[in-house]
């Protein structure tokens, strides 16, 4: 199974992003093969629309399961009408990639059956605060 999983870094040892549509990177992990690659988040400066055109890479890049730290609801809607069927969400993840795949592997992760925030969570923008 590919497994997307929203990162800090580019190894197994980075840290599971707590965005999923703003993250630095995603790592897409093949559990049968125990192998992985990196692709830097294109759609991490957006804008507007981050989470629902980073679901639709993800998508492209035949990810069967998404990790991350929280998953917005236009990122939730995108994965849950990919064309080959629902992603499977898993979201409150945190630690390192390297663990996020165990827990996978213990069927320790439960997916999850709504977003985990509300829009706008990743764009940090400090509008309005002082």
């Amino acid at each position: 199974m590919k497994v997307c999983l929203s990162s800090t870094g580019t190894t197994l040892d980075s840290n599971v992003d707590p965005r999923f549509g703003r993250c630095a990177y995603f790592i897409i992990y093949d559990t049968s093969t125990d192998t992985f690659e990196y692709y830097a988040n294109e759609s991490r400066d957006a804008m507007g629309g981050a989470g629902i055109q980073a679901a639709q890479k993800v998508i492209e890049k035949g990810a069967e399961a998404v990790i991350s730290g929280n998953i917005g609801p236009n990122s939730f809607k995108v994965l849950q009408s990919a064309p080959g069927g629902p992603v499977k969400i898993y979201s409150g993840v945190s630690g390192t990639i390297r663990s996020a795949i165990a827990q996978l592997k213990n069927n320790e992760l439960k997916p999850v059956t709504s977003s985990s925030v509300q829009s706008h969570y990743g764009m940090g923008s400090g509008m309005g605060r002082s």
